[in-house]
C-alpha cells in the first residue's frame, strides 16, 4: 500500500537517506547541508511517499514572490524503488498542488541529465543547461512548464 502525505519532522532522516542513496549520481554531496536545512526550515509544502510503511520518496514545491511561478524543490526517490512510478506519483501530487493555487502560469526546476527526460515527458522545457552545475559530473538544466491560465 502507498501513501502520499505532507512531511513531517520525524522524517527527516528517512529524507535524508534517500538523498545519501541518490549521491553522488543524482546529488553532488555538496548539496546534502542545503538540503538538511531546507528540510529544518522550509515553510513550503513538502511531501513524502510510504510504501508499506517506509518513506520512499519525498519532494515539495514552492509559489514564490509575485504568485504566478511555483517551482518544484528537492525531488527524490529511494535509489532501490526507482522504476516503480513513485517519481510519476510524486510529481502529479506536486502538479495537482501547484495547479490548484490560482494565478499559476508556470512551474520552474532544476535536475540534471539524469532526469530531465523524465520532466520532459510532462512538457518541461529546457532553458539552460550549466555543466557540472551541481557539482563535477552532474549538469545542471534548468526547465519551465507553462500551464494554461
Amino acid at each position: 500500500m502507498q501513501i502520499v502525505r505532507p512531511y513531517q519532522a520525524g522524517d527527516r532522516d528517512a529524507c535524508l537517506a534517500l538523498f545519501d542513496g541518490n549521491t553522488p549520481r543524482f546529488f553532488d554531496p555538496s548539496e546534502r547541508a542545503d538540503f538538511a536545512a531546507w528540510l529544518d526550515t522550509s515553510t513550503h509544502p513538502y511531501l513524502v511517499i510510504l510504501r508499506d510503511g517506509r518513506i520512499v520518496a519525498c519532494g515539495g514545491h514552492a509559489i514564490e514572490a509575485g504568485g504566478s511561478v511555483a517551482s518544484l524543490c528537492w525531488g527524490m526517490v529511494a535509489q532501490d524503488a526507482h522504476g516503480q512510478g513513485l517519481g510519476r506519483a510524486l510529481t502529479q501530487a506536486r502538479l495537482d498542488a501547484i495547479r490548484a493555487v490560482p494565478g499559476i502560469a508556470s512551474v520552474r526546476m532544476n535536475t540534471s541529465q539524469h532526469t530531465q527526460g523524465f520532466y520532459a515527458g510532462y512538457g518541461f522545457v529546457t532553458v539552460n543547461v550549466t555543466p557540472d552545475g551541481f557539482g563535477p559530473g552532474i549538469d545542471q538544466w534548468d526547465m519551465v512548464l507553462q500551464l494554461p491560465v
